[in-house]
C-alpha cells in the first residue's frame, strides 16, 4: 500500500485518484490518517486535481485541532491503494518528542492562502457565467375576470370579442363562460395569463370598461401566481 512519492506529480495524482470517491483517507471523518498523509506533503496538489485539492484545504482547515484528531499516526505505506508502494522521502513518522521541531505544514502559508484565494474566485467566476447563462424567471400571474353587462338585452357575444380584442405584449386570453346573476342577466367570466411586470389588472379595467356601449362594470374574481 501507499501513493508513490507524495512530494512528486505522480505520487499526488495517486492520491487523487484514491479521493475520488473519498472524504478522508481512512473512514469517514478527519483522522491521524489524514494528518499522516497532509504532512508528507510538501505543496498544495494543483487545481487540476480536484479531489486531492479539496481533501488538503479540508485537512489544513483542522490545524488548531490535528493533536485530537482521533486514531494513531502509521507509516504511509499503510495508507492508500493496495499495489502501489510508498516512496515518499522522509516518509517514517516522526515520534511525538520531535513533533515541536518539525516544520508544522497545518501552520500560515501564503501560497496555500494565495492558492485558496485563486480557486475561490475561479469558482465564484464559474457560478457567475453559468447563471448569467439561464434564462431569467418571468413572473406570470393567472387571473379569473368578471365582466358584467349593463343589462339582459346586451349582446354578450359581441361583449366577449371586444374583450378578447384587447391585444398586448404579455397578455393571454384562456376560457370563459356566461355566468347568470339575476333577472335574466348574465355576466361574462374570462380567464388570461398575464406577465407581472407587463400587464396589471388596472391596465385590463381601463381597456375593458372602455366598451362602455357593452361593459358596466370588471372585478377580479380570482388572482394566481404562477
Amino acid at each position: 500500500m501507499g501513493f508513490g512519492d507524495l512530494k512528486s506529480a505522480s505520487g499526488l495524482k495517486v492520491l487523487n485518484d484514491f479521493l475520488s470517491d473519498r472524504s478522508y483517507i481512512e473512514g469517514y471523518v478527519p483522522s491521524q490518517a489524514d494528518v499522516a498523509v497532509f504532512e508528507a506533503i510538501s505543496s498544495p496538489p494543483s487545481a487540476d486535481l480536484c479531489h486531492a485539492l479539496r481533501w488538503y484545504n479540508h485537512i489544513k482547515s483542522y490545524r488548531d485541532q490535528k493533536n485530537s484528531l482521533p486514531g494513531v499516526k502509521k507509516p504511509l505505506g499503510q495508507y492508500g491503494p493496495a499495489g502501489v508502494a510508498d516512496s515518499t522521502s522522509g516518509s517514517a513518522p516522526a515520534s511525538k518528542d520531535d513533533d515541536d521541531d518539525d516544520i508544522d505544514l497545518f501552520g500560515s502559508d501564503d501560497e496555500d492562502d494565495a492558492e485558496a484565494a485563486r480557486l475561490k474566485e475561479e469558482r465564484l467566476a464559474e457560478y457567475a457565467a453559468k447563471k448569467a447563462k439561464k434564462p431569467a424567471l418571468i413572473a406570470k400571474s393567472s387571473i379569473l375576470l368578471d365582466v358584467k353587462p349593463w343589462d339582459d338585452e346586451t349582446d354578450m357575444a359581441k361583449l366577449e370579442e371586444c374583450v378578447r380584442s384587447i391585444q398586448m405584449d404579455g397578455l393571454l386570453w384562456g376560457q370563459s363562460k356566461l355566468v347568470p346573476v339575476g333577472y335574466g342577466i348574465k355576466k361574462l367570466q374570462i380567464s388570461c395569463v398575464v406577465e407581472d411586470d407587463k400587464v396589471g389588472t388596472d391596465v385590463l379595467e381601463e381597456h375593458i370598461t372602455a366598451f362602455e356601449d357593452y361593459v358596466q362594470s370588471m372585478d377580479v374574481a380570482a388572482f394566481n401566481k404562477i
